[in-house]
């Protein structure tokens, strides 16, 4: 599955040269991953209720062309891999317009109880184990 998030990049974003500043991409793609959640069926929410953290422990990110204040923005997040202790999403982020790739880029997490003591979300969680397996393909 490959979850599609849109926005509108904003004035307060955007450095003095009017593209939008590197420091943003990272919550860019916080916003595709928690859309990703709540549209495989279970939000980031949900999952924090229950106990459960997601903490970063990797992220990369590669610039391709600039985004620019007022840009139609798409961030499209898939899982690149999962296994019972970790997780790492794929971000690939557009615009709207004509597809032009703006960057790409991943984070690594790990499945952690409130305490940040690692866990094994297949046997906490087998619920959204099967969701995310599912989300996988």
């Amino acid at each position: 599955m490959q979850s599609e998030t849109q926005f509108i990049a904003r004035y307060a974003e955007t450095d003095q040269m009017g593209i939008v500043h590197h420091s943003n991409y990272p919550i860019w793609f916080e916003a595709g991953r928690t859309d990703f959640l709540k549209k495989s069926g279970m939000a980031n929410s949900k999952i924090e209720e229950l106990g459960i953290l997601l903490p970063l422990s990797h992220i990369d990110c590669n610039f391709k062309s600039p985004a620019r204040y007022e840009d139609e923005i798409v961030v499209k997040t898939t899982i690149r891999k999962m296994t019972c202790a970790r997780i790492e999403f794929e971000y690939e982020i557009v615009k709207d317009k004509d597809g032009t790739l703006i960057a790409i880029g991943s984070t690594s997490h790990a499945w952690t109880d409130k305490s940040l003591k690692p866990l094994n979300i297949e046997k906490k969680l087998p619920e959204l184990w099967c969701i995310l397996k599912k989300a996988m393909g």
